[in-house]
C-alpha cells in the first residue's frame, strides 16, 4: 500500500500493478511488463487487420448468424409445406389454364399429393405427414409459401438462391455477409459449407467471387474427418510460430509488388488461420463429444438419419462458436449420394417420403436444441431448395421444376414463428398473394443481419455490385 502524506489527512491508496512494477526493483519488473503489452497488442494488431475482423451492423441486428439447410434438386412445396386440397380433388385432370410457355419437360394432369397434412401447433399450420418432427416445431416456423425463382435449371437457380445471380460468378450469400460483419471467432472460418457430396453447380454456391478470397465458404465434406491435415507432427506451435512469420514475411514483400492481388492476402490470411485453427477446429468439429441424448435428438444413433443428423450437429457446434454463416447441403442418405437428392422426376412415392425421413429428426433436433441453448433467438435458419415442383405429373410418378411458386421456412433470428405468409393458387402452380421473390428473401436475410441490402456493395468492374443486383424489397410482415 501507498502511504497518505502525513500532513494531509488521507487514507492510503492502492498502488496498482503497473506502478508497483516501475517502483520497484529499479523498474526491472517493466521490461516484462513491456513485453507482454508488445505480444497483446500484435495480437490485437492482426486481429483488426484480419479480413474477418468483426464489424458492428448498420443497424440493431435481430439475428447473429445464419444457418442455411439446403434440400439439393428442389422440394415438392404440394407434397410437404404446402396442402392443396383442390388438385387432390381434381387429380387426372388438365390443369385449367395455360401453362407458362417456360416449359423444361412437357408434364401431364394434374397430379395430387399422396400424403397426408394435419395441423399442428397452436397456430394450426398444416404441414405434410412426411415430416412429424419438424410439424411439431412448427410454433417457431415462418412458412413462406409464395416464394418465387427465374430459372427453371438446377444450375441457374442453385446459383439464384445461393448468389442472386443465374449465370455469372458471384459472391454467395455467406460470402456477403462475412465481407459485411466479419466473424464472431477468428479462430475458426467464418462461412462454413458442410457437404458430404457435391450440389449442382458446386463450388461457385459458396465462392467469394470478386470478394476477397478470404471470404469464400470452407468446404466440409468428409463429415469423420472434417479438417484434413490440420496438425504439423513435425513441428511444435512455437517453430510453427516462427515458420509462419518467415512465411509471413516473404509474402508480405512478394505482395508489395502485386497491388490488390486478393487471392494472395487471402492465402495469407489463411495460412494465419489455419495455424490458428490447430486450437480451436479439433474440437469444435468434435462432435462425438456429446452427450447420448444430444446425439440420439439428431438422430445420430441412427442409420437413417445419421448423415445428416451429424451435419446439423456440427452446424450448432460451429454458430455457438461463433461461426458466421453455415450451409448445409443435403447430398446424401444412407442409401445414395446425389447432388440433388431432391430431384423427384420420378419416384415421388418413394424418394421423396426417403429425403423426409432422412432429415426430419435432424431439422426438429437442430431447432430444439438451438431454443434450449438461447440461440434461436439470435441464430436464422432457412430451409428450402433452388425451387419447387409442378403439381402436375411428370410420366405416373414425378414432378417437374417449378420456379414459379414453392415453400421456404424461416425460424428463429427475429421472425414470426407460427406463420404461413403468401399463397400460391389452388393447384399450387402460381404465387398469387404476397409474392416473395429471391431477391426479396436475400434483402430479408440482410436486414435481419442488421444490413441494409442496397448499402452492403462492393466495387468492381466500373460499378458497385450487391446481392440483391438492383432488386430487393424487405419482407417486414414476417418480421417479429
Amino acid at each position: 500500500m501507498k502511504q497518505s502524506d502525513p500532513r494531509h489527512n488521507r487514507a492510503p491508496v492502492p498502488v496498482s500493478r503497473r506502478e508497483m512494477l516501475r517502483i520497484c526493483g529499479s523498474g526491472f519488473g517493466m521490461l516484462g511488463l513491456a513485453g507482454l503489452m508488445a505480444d497483446e497488442a500484435r495480437a490485437e494488431s492482426a486481429s483488426a487487420d484480419s479480413p474477418l475482423a468483426l464489424r458492428a451492423p448498420l443497424f440493431p441486428a435481430r439475428a447473429k448468424r445464419v444457418i442455411f439447410l439446403f434440400m439439393s434438386g428442389g422440394p415438392s412445396h404440394v407434397d410437404t409445406f404446402d396442402p392443396k386440397p383442390r388438385l387432390t380433388a381434381e387429380m387426372g385432370k388438365p390443369l385449367p389454364f395455360a401453362k407458362p410457355t417456360l416449359e423444361r419437360t412437357k408434364t401431364g394432369n394434374l397430379l395430387g399429393s399422396p400424403f397426408k397434412f394435419n395441423k399442428h401447433g397452436q397456430s394450426g399450420i398444416e404441414v405434410s405427414e412426411l415430416f412429424p418432427n419438424v410439424a411439431a416445431c412448427v410454433d417457431d416456423l415462418c412458412i413462406i409459401r409464395s416464394m418465387v425463382a427465374d430459372n427453371i435449371n438446377h444450375n441457374g437457380a442453385c446459383l439464384q438462391m445461393n448468389t442472386g445471380e443465374q449465370a455469372f460468378s458471384r459472391p454467395s450469400l455467406g460470402s456477403w455477409l462475412t465481407y459485411g460483419l466479419g466473424s464472431e471467432n477468428q479462430n475458426l472460418p467464418g462461412f462454413v459449407v458442410i457437404s458430404p457430396a457435391q450440389p449442382a453447380q458446386g463450388a461457385p454456391l459458396w465462392t467469394s467471387s470478386f470478394l476477397p478470397a478470404a471470404y469464400q465458404g470452407t468446404l466440409v465434406s468428409d463429415l469423420k474427418n472434417p479438417i484434413a491435415n490440420l496438425s504439423n507432427p513435425q513441428l511444435s506451435p512455437a517453430a510453427q510460430r516462427e515458420q509462419l512469420d518467415t512465411l509471413n514475411q516473404l509474402n508480405r514483400l512478394h505482395a508489395e509488388q502485386r497491388q490488390q492481388d486478393s487471392q494472395l492476402n487471402g492465402r495469407i490470411a489463411a495460412f494465419e488461420l489455419a495455424y490458428r485453427m490447430q486450437t480451436q477446429a479439433p474440437e469444435a468439429f468434435d462432435v462425438e463429444s456429446e452427450s447420448m441424448a444430444t446425439r440420439k435428438l439428431y438422430g445420430m444413433e441412427e442409420k437413417n438419419t445419421e448423415t445428416f443428423g451429424r451435419q446439423c450437429l456440427l452446424a450448432r457446434r460451429l454458430v455457438e462458436r461463433g461461426v458466421r454463416f453455415v450451409q448445409v447441403y443435403h447430398t446424401q442418405t444412407a442409401k445414395r449420394s446425389s447432388c440433388q437428392l431432391w430431384d423427384q422426376h420420378g419416384g415421388l412415392r418413394t424418394e421423396l417420403p426417403a429425403n423426409c425421413a432422412a432429415t426430419d429428426v435432424p431439422i426438429a433436433g437442430l431447432l430444439k436444441d438451438l431454443k434450449s441453448r438461447g440461440l434461436l433467438q439470435d441464430t436464422l435458419v432457412v430451409w428450402g431448395g433452388e425451387f419447387g415442383r409442378t403439381p402436375t405429373a411428370e410420366g405416373t410418378d414425378g414432378r417437374e421444376h417449378h420456379p414459379f411458386g414453392f415453400t421456404m421456412w424461416l425460424a428463429g433470428g427475429g421472425v414470426k414463428g407460427g406463420l404461413a405468409y403468401g399463397e400460391t393458387d389452388e393447384f399450387g402452380w402460381h404465387s398469387t398473394v404476397n409474392k416473395v421473390h429471391v431477391h426479396d428473401l436475400h434483402a430479408t436475410i440482410l436486414h435481419l443481419m442488421g444490413i441494409d441490402h442496397t448499402k452492403l456493395t462492393f466495387f468492381y468492374g466500373g460499378r458497385n455490385y450487391r446481392l440483391t443486383d438492383v432488386y430487393g424489397t424487405v419482407v417486414k410482415d414476417i418480421i417479429a
